[in-house]
C-alpha cells in the first residue's frame, strides 16, 4: 500500500468481519517491556508514549468496554500497557499513552465523518479514503458520536487513568466531531484521576496543556506556546511496514532534535514494533547512535 501502514484497514476498506479476525493471529512472543524501556533510556529519552488504541479500535489493554483487545481476543493474552507501565515505573521513565478518542473504524458511531476525504501517498493528492468507516457503516446520518463517546471513550479513558499507576501524559488524536463540552469532559476526567498528567492539544477545541505540532512538522522558529512537542517518524510510517526502509540517518535525527530543543520543543520520536513485538534493528541503531 501507499502511505502510512497503520491506515491499512481504511486504505483497502477492509470489512470489520475480515479485519477483526487478525486478532486471532496476534501473538508478539518476543515482546519484552523491560527491553523496550531499557532501549529508550539508553537512547536518552525521558518519557515513553505507547499507543493504547489507534483508529482501528483495537486496544493493547484489558477493557470492559470492548472485548476486542489484546487480553480477550488474541492468543498472546497479556496486557501490554500494563507491562510497559510497570517497566517504566521500575526503571524511572515517565509513562504516557496515546488514545484515539475520535476515529474508531470498529464502531458504527466512530467519529470523523465531518472531515471529508483523507490524505495518502503523494503530498497534495487526495485518495478515495475517508476518515470514517463508511464501507461497513455507509449512512452518516445514522451515526451519533455522543453514543460512542458515552459507551466506549469515557470508559476506556477512565480505565487507562485508574488501572496503570502514574500516567504522566495522555496523547489524544484527530478531533473532528468531538464537541467542546466533550473535550472538556475528558480533560477534567484526566485531572480528576491523574492531576499531574499532561494532556496534548489534539484532545480538540483548544483544550489541553501543551501543543502537539502536525505529524513530522519541524517548526522553523520558536513557538508562542510555552510547551510544545513535535511527533515524528524514523522512517515514513508510524506503525510497522516491512518494506518501508526510508530510515533517517542518526545524524539527521540528532540535527532535528537539536533544532527543536533550541526552540524549546520536545522531540517525540516514533518506533513501529514488528509483529513479533520487537523494535526493528534499524530503529534501535538510529536511536542509540543519535544520542
Amino acid at each position: 500500500m501507499k502511505g502510512i501502514g497503520e491506515w491499512i484497514q481504511q486504505f483497502f476498506r477492509i470489512p470489520i468481519s475480515e479485519y477483526s479476525l487478525l486478532a486471532r493471529a496476534f501473538n508478539p512472543v518476543y515482546f519484552d517491556a523491560n527491553e523496550w524501556v531499557s532501549l529508550a533510556k539508553e537512547a536518552g529519552m525521558n518519557y515513553m508514549v505507547v499507543t493504547a488504541k489507534h483508529h482501528d479500535g483495537f486496544c493493547l489493554f484489558k477493557s470492559e468496554a470492548d472485548s476486542w483487545n489484546v487480553c480477550d481476543a488474541t492468543p498472546f493474552g497479556r496486557d501490554i500497557i500494563g507491562e510497559l507501565s510497570a517497566a517504566c515505573a521500575k526503571q524511572g521513565l515517565k509513562f504516557g499513552v496515546y488514545y484515539s478518542q475520535e476515529l474508531d473504524w470498529h464502531e458504527p458511531d466512530g467519529g470523523g465523518w465531518a472531515a471529508g476525504k483523507s490524505w495518502f501517498g503523494e503530498t497534495g493528492k487526495k485518495s478515495d479514503a475517508f476518515w470514517v468507516n463508511n464501507w461497513d457503516f455507509p449512512d452518516d446520518s445514522k451515526k451519533d458520536y455522543s453514543r460512542y463517546f458515552e459507551k466506549k471513550i469515557k470508559t476506556q479513558v477512565k480505565e487507562l487513568l485508574t488501572n496503570y499507576g502514574e500516567i504522566s501524559l495522555i496523547w489524544f488524536d484527530t478531533p473532528i466531531n468531538i464537541s467542546k463540552e466533550q473535550s472538556m469532559e475528558l480533560y477534567e476526567m484526566v485531572k480528576k484521576y491523574q492531576p499531574d498528567c499532561l494532556v496534548n492539544s489534539r484532545i480538540g477545541n483548544g483544550v489541553g496543556d501543551y501543543v502537539s505540532t502536525g505529524d513530522n512538522e519541524i517548526p522553523e522558529g520558536s513557538m508562542k506556546e510555552a510547551l510544545a512537542e513535535s511527533p515524528a517518524t524514523l522512517n515514513d510510517t508510524w506503525g510497522y511496514k516491512s518494506f518501508d526502509n526510508n530510515w533517517k540517518s542518526p545524524e539527521r535525527v540528532r540535527e532535528i532534535r537539536e533544532h527543536l530543543n533550541a526552540r524549546g520543543i520536545n522531540y517525540l520520536l516514533n518506533v513501529g514494533p514488528d509483529p513479533l513485538g520487537r523494535i526493528p534493528g534499524p530503529a534501535a541503531d538510529i536511536l542509540i547512535k543519535a544520542k
